[in-house]
């Protein structure tokens, strides 16, 4: 009997050490499954962390152009503004009525809100094309080349030659 027991030790004994064996390996095997899923899913967050860097490199971009549109539309309201500013006092230098004062200033008045007008209708472009840009850039494409700024127009004044040249005749007169 003691001859039994020690054969059912042994194969007790033999069969713990194979589970053993088997926990090990299966322990191992499924550390090597995680550390494998934990790597794929490391190098696919890699893939949208450089997409996200991308994404606000163009941001950046997108929002350096618009502030030098601005900056420029800026400048340019500025010295249109002197410009006007030097030309309406010109001008009323050469009135000899107030008649006269008074419709330059109403042409002042009218020229100064179409002016007005014009640098919101430019800097709401610029504006608007920086946020369409940016959105383009949120969603992962390229935005939109910057299209150069465009020339303003100043509408052709005709009554500054006119009145030049009536107030040069009164003076003659």
């Amino acid at each position: 009997m003691h001859a039994e027991v020690n054969e059912f030790l042994e194969q007790q004994m033999k069969g713990l050490t194979e589970l053993a064996e088997n926990l090990r390996r299966s322990r191992v095997a499924a550390a090597r499954r995680a550390a494998a899923q934990s790597a794929a899913r490391i190098r696919s967050l890699n893939d949208r962390v450089r997409q996200l860097a991308r994404s606000g490199v163009r941001v950046t971009s997108v929002s350096h152009g618009a502030v030098q549109r601005l900056i420029e539309l800026q400048s340019d309201i500025v010295t249109s503004a002197l410009t006007d500013a030097a030309a309406q006092i010109q001008r009323m230098a050469y009135t000899e009525s107030v008649r006269d004062l008074a419709r330059v200033q109403a042409e002042v008045l009218q020229a100064t809100r179409q002016r007005i007008v014009a640098d919101i209708t430019r800097a709401v472009t610029i504006l608007k094309g920086a946020a369409a840009d940016v959105g383009r850039s949120a969603a992962g494409r390229r935005p939109a080349a910057a299209a150069a700024p465009r020339k303003r127009k100043t509408a052709a004044r005709k009554t500054s030659v006119g009145a030049r040249r009536k107030a040069k005749t009164r003076r003659t007169r």
